[in-house]
């Protein structure tokens, strides 16, 4: 949905729908959990509303994102020294 709107610069809900595999009303919701969270701006057209992306924000989030992988990545690298050493050990056991 992101980058139909950034491919579009923005979009309406019923725009959006028609070329996503769900309903408008899905697509609604999702449009108000994206402008609730900053990632999108709504402003008044018709008798709907146009978002576009606030590419702003958008980068801090994927930057944060980024961050929280990175640092998972090192949590599981860790883990998996300490059960290859763990699995060593046993074998050295037999």
């Amino acid at each position: 949905m992101l980058d139909l709107l950034l491919a579009g610069d923005g979009g309406t809900a019923t725009g959006l729908s028609e070329q996503l595999p769900v309903t408008r009303q899905a697509v609604a919701k999702h449009l108000g959990v994206l402008d609730r969270a900053g990632l999108v701006h709504s402003t008044p057209s018709g008798r709907e509303r146009r978002y576009t992306v606030d590419e702003e924000r958008l980068a801090r989030a994927i930057n944060q994102l980024t961050d929280v992988t990175d640092a998972w990545d090192r949590r599981l690298q860790r883990i998996k020294r300490i059960a290859e050493a763990i699995e060593q050990a046993e074998r050295k056991l037999q």
